[in-house]
C-alpha cells in the first residue's frame, strides 16, 4: 500500500514539474519566435470536421512593426484601454463584471460580462482551449502571469494581433484584412481596423466584411476611443 501511494505521489510530482518546465519553455520560446498554431485553432478545426464542414484555417503572421498603428490602437481601445498600465489583470473591470453578473442571475435572459485583458486573451488563445470553467480560468491566470513576466507589452500585443480569432476559420489581423477588405494589415485604415476590433467579442457570429447595425455602432464607438491612444 505504501509503495503504491509513493508511486502515485512520485507520478503527480513529476507531472507537475514536467508541466511547469514545458509551459515555461513554451512561454520563453514564443517570446522570440512566431506562434505556429494555437489550441483554439486545433479545437475549431476538429469541430469543423466533426460537423462535416469544410476545413477553414486562414492565418498569416505579421511582425508588429508592419501592422498598421490603427489596428493596434483599435484593439486596445476596444478590448483593454488599461493594457499598458496593468500587470495582466484589470481588477476594477473584474469587480464591475462580478457585480453585473450577480445582478444578471435574477433575470430570465442572462447577459454575462467578462473582464479579460488583452494579456489574458493572449494566454487563453495561445496556450489553452475555449471553454467556461474554473479549471481553464486557473490555467489562464497561470499563463498570464508568466507572459507578463517574460514578454514585453509590445510582444503580447504582437502575438495577440496574430492569433486572435477574427472570423470563422480566420486568425490574426493580416488574414482578416485580406479576407474582409482585400488589403494588408499594414494598410488598414482607422475605420477598417475599428471594424475588425468591433467583431472580436463574437467573431464567428459577426462579420467585419458585412457589419450589422450593432457592429457599425460599436465600430463608431471604437473610432472615438482611438483618439485617446
Amino acid at each position: 500500500m505504501k509503495k503504491t501511494y509513493k508511486a502515485i505521489q512520485n507520478f503527480v510530482v513529476r507531472t507537475i514539474i514536467g508541466f511547469f518546465l514545458v509551459s515555461i519553455g513554451l512561454v520563453v520560446l514564443y517570446r522570440f519566435v512566431p506562434v505556429p498554431f494555437t489550441l483554439l485553432m486545433v479545437q475549431r478545426s476538429v469541430e469543423q470536421m466533426l460537423d462535416g464542414k469544410e476545413l477553414k484555417l486562414s492565418k498569416n503572421w505579421m511582425n508588429a512593426e508592419k501592422i498598421s498603428p490603427n489596428m493596434r490602437k483599435a484593439v486596445v481601445a476596444a478590448e483593454d484601454q488599461l493594457f499598458y498600465e496593468h500587470n495582466g489583470f484589470d481588477t476594477k473591470a473584474i469587480e464591475k463584471a462580478l457585480k453585473y453578473n450577480e445582478k444578471q442571475k435574477t433575470k430570465k435572459r442572462k447577459r454575462m460580462r467578462g473582464a479579460s485583458t488583452i494579456s489574458q486573451q493572449t494566454a487563453k488563445n495561445v496556450f489553452l482551449w475555449s471553454s467556461r470553467s474554473w479549471v481553464r480560468k486557473g490555467f489562464e491566470v497561470y499563463f498570464t502571469f508568466f507572459i507578463e513576466l517574460i514578454w514585453s507589452k509590445e510582444r503580447i500585443l504582437e502575438v495577440y494581433l496574430n492569433v486572435i480569432e477574427t472570423g470563422d476559420g480566420i486568425y490574426g489581423v493580416e488574414a482578416a484584412a485580406q479576407a474582409f477588405f482585400n488589403t494588408s494589415a499594414a494598410k488598414l485604415s482607422a475605420s477598417q481596423a475599428a471594424t475588425i476590433a468591433a467583431v472580436l467579442p463574437n467573431p464567428r457570429k459577426w462579420n467585419a466584411g458585412e457589419p450589422s447595425a450593432y457592429v457599425s455602432k460599436r465600430k463608431n464607438w471604437i473610432l472615438r476611443q482611438m483618439h485617446n491612444f
